[in-house]
């Protein structure tokens, strides 16, 4: 099912699954398609079942469109060229990028992100070193 929306700044198609025998409190599962690069949508950290979806052309045009935010928690690159992705991946500003995958986190692996998505990281020994101070003690063993 697809639905219009219509904001102040931009004009947005949604679409989702129609879950009309489903009860209870829930967010459906939605990917917006067209969405103006300013708009809020696009440009503002959402948390939930979402996904914004937009075309591009070039490389560099993709890396310039994902860049162009305050938030940087989480990429993606999909394709079967791994050096594309790669290269890709490497020029997001993102904490986390994952390849041909989203949102697969493991326990030993750094998990935080950049800009106004967060500081420092949670998971394996860099979880530790945001816990502790490290300081450097000298002692001069000949000192009379």
């Amino acid at each position: 099912m697809a639905r219009r929306y219509f904001s102040p700044k931009s004009t947005y198609e949604s679409l989702h699954a129609d879950r009309n025998n489903i009860q209870g409190y829930f967010i459906e599962p939605t990917v917006f398609v067209d969405v103006d690069p300013t708009s809020e949508i696009h440009c503002e950290e959402i948390f939930g079942p979402v996904s914004v979806v937009k075309s591009f052309k070039t490389e560099e045009e993709v890396i310039a469109l994902s860049n162009n935010t305050d938030f940087g928690l989480m990429a993606g690159v999909f394709t079967q060229d791994i050096n594309k992705a790669l290269r890709i991946a490497s020029e997001f500003e993102s904490g986390m990028v994952g390849v041909n995958c989203i949102s697969l986190m493991m326990m030993n692996a750094p998990f935080g992100g950049v800009k106004e998505s967060g500081q420092g990281r949670e998971g394996g020994i860099h979880a530790l070193r945001a816990f502790t101070d490290p300081k450097t003690i000298m002692v001069n063993m000949s000192y009379k």
